[in-house]
Order: C-alpha cells, then sequence, then structure tokens
C-alpha cells in the first residue's frame, strides 16, 4: 500500500516549535480563511491529529497549514493548529511561517500580508531574519476577575484577547522558573477550569506573570489549550499583556515592552491605539524564528497510529 506523502518545514520560535504543511494537505474548497477552517474542522480533523500528535508529533508542537486566500494581496492564507484542536492566530506560528517562506525563497525582506481566520496580519522580515508583526486587534474584556480555584483558593486576572482569549494573572505566588514547569502546568490547568466554569468558557490560554531575567520587562508562563506549556513569550498572549498594559495607563503607545518566556527567551511588544474609547490597540511583536527541519510525513492507513495518538 502506497502512503499518502505530506511535506512540512519545522521551525522554532524562541524555542516554541511550528510545523508548516506546505504539501499534501486536504482540499478545503476555498472560500474564506474562516471558512476554510470549518472544512477543515468538520471533515479532517484527522490530518491534524496525525501532523502534530505523537507518534509524529508531540503536545507542544503547532501545525500551520497553508492555505488559499481570496485576497490576492495576501501571500498565503494559514490554519494553526494544535494537539486539541484550533487557534485563532498563533504569533510564534506567524513568525515561524515568515521564517519558513524565506527558508523555501518565497518572499525576500520587506513587508508581506497574512490571511487567518480571525484576520488579516501584516509581517516585515528584516534583512537579518527578524520578524516584525502587527497581529489582529485586540483588547482586555475584563479586569480584576476573581475566581475561586478548588485546591488554589481565589485568584484574579483580567480576561484579554490577543487572537486568542487569556486570563491573565499578575499576582501570585508561584516562581516562574523553568525547574517549576510541572507546578505551574497544574496550577494554570487548575485556574483554567474554573475560569471557564466560572463564566468564560471561551478562555483557553492562562498566563502567569513575574519578575524578568537581566534586561526585560517581564517573565511569563503561558499554558495552552492541549495543556502544554508555551516555550516562547506567545505572541498572542504578549498581545493581550498589552491591551491591559495600555488600558491601564502603563505603557505609553510606541514605548516597547520586552516579554521574556519561561526559556528566557524575548519577544518586544509595542502598541498602536486602534480606538482609545473602547480600549482597542494594534500589538505590534517582534521575534527570531529559526528553521531545523525539511520533512515528508507519511500516512498510511494499514498504520493503527495512523492519525496520531490522541
Amino acid at each position: 500500500m502506497k502512503s499518502h506523502r505530506v511535506q512540512a518545514v519545522d521551525s522554532h520560535t524562541g524555542g516554541e516549535p511550528t510545523r508548516v504543511v506546505i504539501g499534501g494537505g486536504p482540499d478545503l474548497g476555498g472560500g474564506s480563511v474562516a471558512e476554510q477552517l470549518a472544512v477543515f474542522r468538520d471533515r479532517h480533523d484527522r490530518f491534524r491529529s496525525a501532523v502534530v500528535n505523537e507518534p509524529r508529533g508531540s503536545d507542544v508542537l503547532v501545525g500551520a497549514l497553508l492555505v488559499p486566500s481570496p485576497d490576492p494581496d495576501c501571500v498565503t492564507g494559514v490554519i494553526f493548529f494544535n494537539n486539541v484542536g484550533y487557534l485563532g492566530m498563533c504569533g510564534h506560528g506567524t513568525i515561524g511561517l515568515v521564517a519558513t517562506l524565506a527558508h523555501l525563497g518565497r518572499i525576500g525582506p520587506g513587508e508581506l500580508r497574512l490571511d487567518t481566520c480571525v484576520g488579516q496580519v501584516t509581517a516585515v522580515l528584516a534583512a537579518d531574519g527578524a520578524v516584525t508583526l502587527t497581529n489582529v486587534p485586540s483588547h482586555r474584556a475584563r479586569k480584576a476577575v476573581t475566581v475561586d480555584v478548588p485546591g488554589l483558593g481565589p485568584v484574579t486576572g483580567d480576561v484579554a484577547w490577543g487572537g486568542n482569549w487569556f486570563f491573565l494573572v499578575g499576582e501570585h505566588p508561584w516562581a516562574l522558573e523553568l525547574r517549576n514547569v510541572e507546578q505551574l502546568t497544574e496550577v494554570t490547568w487548575r485556574i483554567r477550569q474554573a475560569v471557564n466554569a466560572q463564566g468564560f468558557p471561551e478562555v483557553d490560554h492562562v498566563e502567569l506573570f513575574g519578575p524578568p531575567g537581566a534586561g526585560g520587562d517581564s517573565r511569563n508562563f503561558v499554558l495552552c489549550p492541549g495543556k502544554a506549556y508555551d516555550r516562547s513569550p506567545c505572541g498572542t498572549g504578549t498581545s493581550a499583556k498589552l491591551a491591559c498594559l495600555a488600558a491601564d495607563g502603563k505603557l505609553e503607545e510606541g514605548e516597547p515592552w520586552v516579554q521574556e518566556s519561561i526559556l528566557g527567551s524575548t519577544f518586544t511588544g509595542r502598541f498602536r491605539w486602534r480606538d482609545r474609547a473602547k480600549g482597542e490597540i494594534t500589538p505590534i511583536i517582534s521575534g527570531t524564528a529559526h528553521v531545523n527541519a525539511e520533512l515528508t510525513l507519511l500516512l498510511d492507513e494499514a498504520d493503527p497510529f495512523c492519525w496520531g495518538i490522541r
């Protein structure tokens, strides 16, 4: 039996991996990226699992499927996905995608437009490989929400949108150090369950903040939807943080904010006001990705784990 071949390129952005599917993906029928996502989710979800889940992938891997965009000004459309489902936007994944397109020779330094299921974004590729992403509009939906977390007690945070929904916690007793990853994962998972149960079912990311290392403004720990932690500073999470800082008057328009990940890798964020009355900003995130593999995935129906372990 012949295997179906899927071509992909792997990269990492600040330690967080992205697998871009460049060939062999399902035909989603065209239309908007959101419409193509609906077809992907409803008819081809096993392909998502095959690409990112074990035995070919891992819980931390984020996939990016290149799809046509109906807008000729966009270089490509893209659908981001992970071990449990789909992402509205993905900051580290977009930076990884731009690095991948440059690696393939499809783009050079300069500005390009990308189409996602939650709106178009722009990115600028610098000659040195750095990428500056102008993300979708972001805002804080609720400030200082307190939830009762079983086993932890009351936890207070902000609910904000940065391309995905976040619960951001600044005041807490947990040390944001790599050696504490297991504890931080359990804590943030409990927080997410409580947030979802107590009025915010849309929140699928939890972000803790703490003191930075040298040269940063803040360190974070981000729990992603499938219970893996983000190795990067999280582009959509940094966007949500910028929205909160802007709403509180703690960061001026255009002022840099250096967000450090649990690994110590960094993104530099800035924002422009989009609608000051509504607290809506346009986040601008800069970072660097590195391509580390070109690969062909083989999908063989005779393999009992062809469609991933889930």
